[in-house]
């Protein structure tokens, strides 16, 4: 008897199989049943029942709002049996307006705030559907979605809600589940509506032109997106991460600057990240802040941190950025619930599904009006017989004994159904009015009509995906909203840029292509006839080509010899120490083998008045509005056409103030002619000729632009040697002339090597071909005639010659050191 026993009660098992699917059914249940979102509407469980729950009681925008712990006991008692406390807390969350992008629920009292305060308890708060949030549930009466019982299968309760708004990437949702994760941005509406209707019309559409559509994650409480590899990254596999700054500005306050932030990155706690700052002050981890104050309101956030004297802003956030919050990186993971799989999904594909989903409930929607607007007019079809007949109809049923009689006699007279001679029988005298019985053949009408209608919707796809689009469009119209988060398309460049002071610098590049930035600080002024200082270390077959001064934000234009126009900005070339080497230029922009740089141009805009002008070894010159270079690709653009065996010498932008071009060649001839001779071409035109050659094999050496004849030209010669000599003696001639003489040329001077328009603000700098740097007082050179050779400049020795000349900034407390030793004196 006990063998028996044990036979039929007792069954060996596994354990390690036991535990082994005891955990993966309760793994599954976690992620289905509580963590992660339905691709389709967007909601964990909890979320859906309770919009569910409001819905069955009515709370609609419109209604008046109810304590949020009724709300909360109608979710745990019907559909959701988990802990209060769990519920609450969800639904607090789609009432925080820094939480959600879109609220769905519209909250009365005190529901917590971005310092991480705690909403108020479910007593003393109030809450009711947002208006966005009943789009959420529209047609959920028309047999739209599935029902599944609820936890004691008392209940029905929505498997999935209609949605009419792409929820899940609207919002965004974030979840751990039993080994997988999922953490979606909020999007903004406009755009993801955009990039439904252009996926519509194709759904071969690449993530990059849905791109065009969606700029990317739209954070409610804004903050600036760094980079978009990110954003590409998520879009395309599902995972991707992006670097979220807060948003600043610089206020100055006397003689200090003062630091203010006007938005957080996402989820990041504002009195936590004031604490972090302050610690960090008190533990002199970062110097220069000496007070934070906290003078946000209802109007938005606003934390001051104020410096000292001395302290400089962008250095101060450099720091802040690298030890608070005020730089997160937010990991995308784009995971969520399909037909009851945890998938990781890309932006198409989450597309798709919702536009799948938005299919089917309209075509399940139009099922049930197609159904319900049959039955009312087989019902309309069976009162009009009885009301064309009435007089029969009414004798049949005085006739019979009871209802049943009644009915069966009229199905059998009119060939009616049961539910049209039911319908019969109770119709009220008052229909038989002739205006009523208009209304029953104006109704069954409209009714023929509509099942035509609905009829015709269920055999289109084309008619269905019409629908969609109207619909969105209205959700687009009712719920438009302006982007909150700024998306900056480098993040390298604008990081580098609001931390790096914009400061002058001087930048040199050498012959095999080496260039750096030094502060022009690091050079001390000379007199005239002084030997210099090294201003970089190169090899002995390199030297020092080219080199000339700008600001750290300024964008440069790299002009080649074979006509090609590269953009950098300043502060992403590297620093370095007056004898460093540098870095190789094709690093930094994409030179082809053999190309080599003959201009450098800083502008800090590219406005349309300006035009930029070429000069070419063989004498021609070409202008063109500066516009047409603004969008510069990374690859370069054709800046000009060049002849065979011709190339660039030079470039500069041409003001509306500048009146003259003019041109040096090798040996010493030079042409002086208006600006307006060189009319405006396109981009990739030739240009005109300049000047005329009078000795075999000379070319142009140097250009530059004239804006008043009073303007004084500075030209050196290799040997060192200079003048200062005034435009007007330059007489202006028609262009293409051969020039007159520019300077008296020797064995003593060498060739010409450049020329400049004296400022009497800056300073002159000669670099010669090893390497040495000088740094002169222009004025200290002495005026001379065109038709002359000029002064010792700079001393050369031996084989060395001067091979560039530019223009710095004058060395002012420099300037204010000799004054103080002469008032001394």
């Amino acid at each position: 008897m006990g063998d028996l026993f044990e036979s039929n009660l007792v069954e060996d098992i596994n354990i390690e199989d036991s535990i082994k699917g005891s955990y993966l059914d309760y793994s599954m249940s976690v992620i289905v049943g509580r963590a992660l979102p339905d691709a389709r509407d967007g909601l964990k469980p909890v979320h859906r029942r309770i919009l569910f729950a409001m819905n069955e009681l009515n709370l609609t925008h419109r209604a008046a709002y109810k304590k949020s712990a009724r709300i909360v006991g109608d979710v745990i008692g019907k559909y959701h049996p988990h802990g209060d406390n769990a519920v609450y807390d969800a639904l607090v969350r789609m009432a925080q307006d820094f939480s959600m992008r879109e609220p769905l629920i519209d909250g009365q009292g005190n529901f917590g705030s971005i310092d991480g305060d705690n909403a108020a308890a479910m007593r003393y708060t109030e809450a009711r559907m947002s208006k966005i949030a009943e789009e959420l549930l529209r047609d959920i009466d028309k047999d739209t979605v599935d029902f599944i019982p609820n936890y004691d299968d008392s209940l029905k309760e929505p498997d999935v809600l209609p949605s009419r708004i792409p929820n899940l990437l609207l919002n965004g949702s974030s979840g751990i589940a039993v080994g997988m994760a999922t953490n979606i941005p909020p999007h903004h509406l406009n755009e993801l509506i955009d990039a439904l209707l252009a996926y519509l019309e194709n759904n071969e559409v690449s993530v990059a032109d849905l791109m065009e559509h969606i700029q990317g994650p739209d954070f409610p409480t804004g903050g600036i997106i760094f980079g978009k590899k990110g954003i590409i990254d998520a879009y395309t596999t599902g995972r991707g991460r992006i670097k979220v700054r807060a948003k600043t500005h610089i206020e100055q306050k006397r003689n200090k600057e003062v630091i203010v932030i006007d938005e957080l990155p996402y989820q990041v706690n504002k009195s936590k990240l004031i604490e972090n700052i302050a610690q960090l002050v008190r533990d002199k981890q970062i110097d220069g802040i000496s007070e934070i104050r906290d003078e946000s309101d209802r109007d938005g956030i606003r934390v001051v941190i104020e410096l000292k004297r001395d302290a400089m802003s962008d250095i101060i956030l450099n720091n802040l950025y690298k030890s608070t919050q005020l730089q997160i990186t937010f990991g995308i993971i784009m995971l969520s619930i399909v037909n009851k799989e945890p998938k990781i999904l890309n932006l198409p594909s989450m597309l798709d599904i919702f536009l799948k989903h938005r299919r089917t409930v309209i075509i399940r929607r139009t099922i049930f009006e197609l159904e319900k607007a049959r039955a009312r007019a087989h019902i309309l079809e069976g009162l009009k017989i009885a009301v064309d007949n009435i007089d029969e109809v009414i004798k049949i049923i005085r006739a019979s004994a009871n209802d049943e009689e009644a009915r069966n006699n009229l199905i059998a007279r009119f060939s009616l159904t049961e539910v049209q001679a039911r319908a019969i029988l109770e119709m009220r005298l008052r229909r038989l009015t002739g205006l009523e019985i208009e209304k029953i053949e104006s109704e069954l009408k409209e009714l023929l009509e509509l099942i035509e209608k609905l009829q015709a919707i269920l055999k289109s796809e084309e008619k269905i995906n019409q629908i969609i689009k109207d619909e969105l469009i209205e959700i687009k119209d009712n719920f438009s909203s302006k982007r909150r988060t700024e998306i900056v398309e480098d993040y390298d460049d604008i990081d580098i840029e609001d931390l790096i002071p914009n400061e002058p610098m001087v930048v040199t590049i050498t012959h095999r292509g080496y260039i750096k930035r030094v502060p022009v600080k690091q050079y001390e002024r000379q007199n005239r006839g002084g030997k210099g200082k090294i201003a970089v270390t190169t090899y002995d077959d390199d030297f020092i080509e080219m080199f000339f001064t700008s600001n750290t934000h300024d964008t440069l234009m790299f002009v080649t010899d074979r006509g090609q126009l590269y953009w950098l900005k300043v502060y992403k070339i590297p620093e370095g120490s007056r004898t460093a080497k540098g870095k190789a230029v094709v690093n930094l922009i994409n030179l082809q083998p053999g190309e080599k740089i003959k201009a450098i141009i800083p502008t800090s805009d590219f406005d349309d008045s300006k035009s930029l002008v070429f000069f070419t070894r063989n004498g021609i010159v070409k202008r063109t509005k500066l516009s047409e270079y603004s969008n510069i690709r990374s690859n370069g653009v054709r800046a000009i056409n060049l002849d065979e065996n011709d190339e660039i010498i030079t470039a500069e932008i041409v003001c509306p103030d500048t009146k003259w071009l003019f041109l040096v060649t090798k040996k010493g001839q030079c042409i002086r002619f208006k600006v307006e001779d060189v009319r405006e071409i396109g981009r990739v035109g030739r240009g005109v000729t300049g000047i005329k050659f009078k000795i075999d094999k000379d070319y142009v050496c140097s250009a530059t632009t004239i804006k008043d004849e009073e303007e004084e030209l500075l030209i050196v010669s290799e040997k060192g040697l200079g003048k200062r000599t005034t435009a007007s003696e330059y007489r202006e001639q028609a262009r293409a002339g051969k020039g007159v003489i520019a300077m008296k040329l020797t064995p003593r001077t060498g060739d010409i090597v450049g020329t400049v328009i004296v400022e009497e603000d800056k300073d002159l700098m000669c670099l010669t071909s090893i390497g040495k740097m000088i740094r002169v007082d222009m004025q200290q050179i002495r005026k001379a005639g065109r038709n002359t050779s000029g002064v010792k400049v700079v001393n050369v020795e031996g084989k060395d010659k001067v091979v560039s000349i530019a223009k710095c900034p004058k060395d002012k407390t420099k300037d204010e050191n000799n004054k103080e030793s002469e008032d001394n004196e």
